[in-house]
Parts: structure tokens; sequence; C-alpha cells
């Protein structure tokens, strides 16, 4: 049995507080990482997670245990798993919150591929992994050789291409991107939004690509065995997966079925 992501901390920088949300889809609960240059008073917060109010005020403890207050708080994306929180959390900071999509964002900031923050000398820079959603974001952190990666990769098993906001094409595209990162020695390790740390980011990239080449072949088999529709895919793919999962699964197909008809 795989054993349970308890959070905490992770290199100098971060700090996971796990919110108590677990599923299937979510595994252990949302990663809320709180980030934090030693001996700064400002801290940056990825993903305040679902609008639980005991998780935000936990949140909340570990920066004041640092000693420091909350500058401003980051969107991976706008699943509510995510950022559920987010307004609830500005409430009680009075931090903005900067995303992609500007209907997630509460302050007049917002974020894109390339933009440099920096926090009390604690930088990041923001790169673009749209795939899971058309909105997902990743957060580069130099300083740990670490990559805040929301649901574009997770500490365990795969993320959902959730159709048809996500897309195939652009997926593929972020692991490729992170995986040029990490192979430049850029990232070591990753920071996912579930699950836990991984510390081989090369490795864990190139497995996310092979996954992904081997499910579409797959998927192109079933089309030709006759699956008509993607829940017939489903029913052949995903066979030996637990069927709670099946309608997460079926959207990932329907993001494959539309790949295999339009690649660009």
């Amino acid at each position: 049995m795989t054993a349970a992501w308890p959070g905490g901390a992770v290199g100098r920088r971060a700090r996971c507080v796990l919110a108590p949300n677990p599923s299937p889809m979510t595994l252990d609960g949302t990663n809320t990482w709180v980030l934090l240059e030693p001996g700064a008073q400002r801290a940056v917060v990825v993903d305040p997670g679902p609008d639980d109010p005991a998780h935000l005020e936990a949140v909340l403890g570990v920066v004041r245990e640092a000693g420091a207050v909350v500058a401003m708080t980051l969107l991976t994306h706008g699943h509510l798993d995510h950022s559920g929180g987010a307004r609830r959390f500005h409430e009680l900071t009075g931090a903005p919150v900067l995303a992609l999509d500007p209907l997630q964002r509460l302050g007049s900031e917002g974020l894109a591929q390339g933009q440099q923050l920096d926090v009390d000398g604690l930088a990041l820079e923001v790169v673009a992994t749209p795939g899971h959603t058309s909105d997902s974001l990743s957060f580069l952190l130099p300083a740990d050789a670490a990559v805040l990666t929301g649901d574009t990769v997770l500490g365990r098993g795969t993320t959902v291409v959730a159709h048809p906001d996500g897309r195939l094409a652009d997926y593929l595209e972020s692991l490729r991107r992170l995986g040029s990162l990490a192979r430049d020695g850029r990232i070591g390790t990753v920071l996912p939004g579930h699950g836990p740390a991984l510390d081989d980011a090369t490795t864990v990239i190139d497995r996310y690509l092979a996954h992904r080449g081997q499910r579409l072949e797959q998927v192109r088999a079933a089309v030709a065995g006759g699956a008509t529709t993607a829940r017939r895919v489903v029913e052949v793919v995903y066979a030996d997966v637990d069927r709670s999962l099946w309608p997460a699964a079926e959207l990932s197909v329907r993001a494959q079925l539309d790949y295999l008809s339009d690649p660009s």
C-alpha cells in the first residue's frame, strides 16, 4: 500500500498544508503551498484549496508561525479544489489573488508566461502549462530547483485532460516545456497539486509523456477494433481502472479522440 502523503516542508522555501478533501481524484487532498524566503516577513500562498474555513486558518497558522503575512495568493488553475477558498482567503488576508483567468483574480494583476515575481527575495517564474485546463499554470522556484505544477503533474498517478476546456496537444507541449526545464537543470523537484513531492523531475515528466503515448495507441486500437463512442473506448482501455474514475477517464478519452482527429 502506498504511504499517505501528510504534507509538510519540502526544501528550504516550501511547505505543504494538506486540505482535508481526500478522494480518488484529489488523492490525499489538495496541496496548499506556503512559499517563504528564509527570514522574510511576506509569504506567497499557491492554491488555497477548497472553501474550508478550518483549512484556510491552518494555512494562515503556518504563515504566522513563520512570523510572516501573506503578500499574494497564486492559482495554478480555477478548479474548485484549488481555488474555492480563494475569496475567503482574500478576505482573511487582504492579499490579492493572481491567476491567468481574469474571472479568478481578486485584484488588478494577472499572470502570464515568463512573468517574474519577487516577494522579499523569493523569486518565482510563471510557466504556462495549459492542457489539464486552458488556464493551467506552473510556478518555477529557481532557488530550490523546484516547480509547483498544480494538476499538470501529480504526485501519484496521472492527470485528467479535462475536455473540452483541456486539450491534449496543449498538454503534451506543456510536458515538453517542463521536461526541457528539467533537462537544463532548472527543475529537480516537482511540488504537485495533489500527492507527494517528487525528487526526479526528468524521470517523472518522461514517464508522463510515455504514458500519454501508450494511451493514445490504446485508444487508436480500440477505435480500430470497433469502439464508436468515448464511453466504449473507456470500457476497453480503462477496464482495469476503478469504475469511480471512469467519468474522468471519459474526459481524457474525448480529448484523445479530438487529438487523433486533429493533432495540431
